[in-house]
């Protein structure tokens, strides 16, 4: 636009509109110039040589699209999260500073334009991916260029858009994102995700979703897992002391499949952790286990088998029907698998303020207790699973044989939380 001005008026005050437009785009402002070029009212068609003739020029408009405060917000989680946001815009380099320091990408946003980016080395654009936050006046390549940089990078990249042009970026980020609404059909297509609502807030949810989805999964491991290790442990002490089987195998399954399926239903339910957003990333190749799991796993396994075969020899030693000592043991696993899971649930000690925010978790505890008093007292289920009424006493001894484990486990974490 400027050169046509001042072929029109050749005391075309350039300098002062150049300051105009950066003054505008330090605001955050697109600024279009606006012009004007009188022809005659039959032209019929108008060429470039026709306006490279001359334009007058009648000043600049600011267009603003603020950010929404969700927009703002989702971000400051995501920077809490450590995870790194870049702004990939066609707008002039000052305008894209501008709307990222409104966005609050970073304290202090470095921008970097396409064609500067064009003249980097591939060592250097693997820098310059990780070190700034805005990228500005882009083409579709230098989009697809980012990306691949960041990977290089060894970066988990997720990358949005909605145009034609975003495509390549959109295939080749391990997560492309699309959206729903303003999204066209060649982006929805390349994409693993498309957002329904085109909102970017709904990024930060995922990211949140998702890390408790994570957790959930790896409680339900180490939940599981340390049931059928104390069945295995108890099977092989029997075979070494050339015992009896104190477990039937029907029994077993009852542990295994019912009570097993059924109270891991609660970590469907359980909710996101207090400051779940405040942890960095996982890094790339992590395992989901580590040394503590490991150990923590053990230790149950092993309290677990002794607390039901200590139980199960003392009932025996006190002349008490096999029957009873076997149906015992199968309560006394089931409860300590019931007492595991307050302690499996958080982090922290079980009484703690987290205690009843998954109240479904108490009505699946509910629903397993019908079960065993099923299991224990209904005749057909008595001949299925070889198990016999027990006494109140006997109740007591299973339930506290089974809190044994959450007093244990609220032992360690005490010492823990020093």
């Amino acid at each position: 636009m400027y050169p046509m001005a001042q072929q029109q008026n050749e005391e075309f005050a350039l300098d002062y509109w150049k300051e105009k437009v950066t003054e505008l785009s330090e605001q955050g402002k697109r600024v279009v110039a606006v012009g004007v070029k009188p022809v005659a009212s039959d032209l019929s068609e108008i060429t470039h040589e026709l306006l490279e003739e001359g334009i007058e020029f009648l000043g600049l408009a600011g267009i603003i699209d603020p950010p929404r405060e969700e927009v703002i917000d989702s971000l400051q989680n995501m920077n809490k999260a450590r995870v790194g946001v870049k702004m990939i815009t066609g707008d002039h380099p000052v305008t894209a500073k501008s709307i990222g320091e409104q966005l609050g990408l970073a304290e202090k946003i470095k921008v970097i334009t396409g064609a500067e980016w064009d003249k980097l080395t591939d060592e250097e654009k693997q820098e310059t991916a990780m070190t700034h936050q805005a990228f500005a006046r882009t083409t579709p390549k230098n989009k697809l260029e980012i990306v691949e940089a960041l990977q290089e990078a060894d970066q988990v990249t997720a990358m949005t858009g909605d145009g034609v042009n975003d495509a390549p970026a959109l295939k080749s980020a391990d997560i492309g994102v699309s959206m729903g609404i303003k999204g066209t059909d060649v982006a929805k297509d390349s994409a693993n995700m498309v957002l329904a609502n085109d909102d970017f807030a709904t990024m930060s949810t995922a990211i949140r979703e998702g890390r408790r989805i994570y957790d959930n999964i790896k409680k339900s491991i180490l939940f599981l897992l340390p049931t059928s290790f104390a069945e295995g442990l108890i099977i092989a002490f029997s075979i070494l002391m050339q015992e009896s089987m104190p477990l039937q195998a029907t029994q077993m399954l009852w542990i295994n499949m019912v009570s097993a399926i059924t109270i891991q239903f609660a970590f469907i339910f359980e909710p996101a952790e207090a400051g779940i957003m405040d942890r960095p990333p996982r890094r790339t190749g992590k395992s989901l286990m580590n040394k503590h799991d490991i150990f923590q796993m053990a230790y149950v396994s092993v309290l677990i088998a002794i607390i039901s075969l200590f139980a199960h020899d003392w009932l025996i030693s006190m002349g008490a029907d096999p029957a009873i000592a076997s149906t015992m043991m199968v309560n006394i696993i089931v409860f300590s698998k019931i007492f595991y899971l307050f302690s499996i649930r958080t982090s922290r000690l079980a009484f703690s303020k987290v205690f009843l925010d998954n109240p479904r978790a108490f009505g699946i505890i509910f629903i397993m207790i019908i079960l065993q008093l099923l299991l224990t007292y209904v005749p057909f289920m008595q001949t299925a699973f070889y198990t016999v009424g027990l006494s109140m006493t006997e109740w007591i001894i299973s339930i506290i044989c089974g809190m044994i484990i959450l007093f244990v486990l609220n032992w360690i974490k005490s010492f823990a939380c020093l």
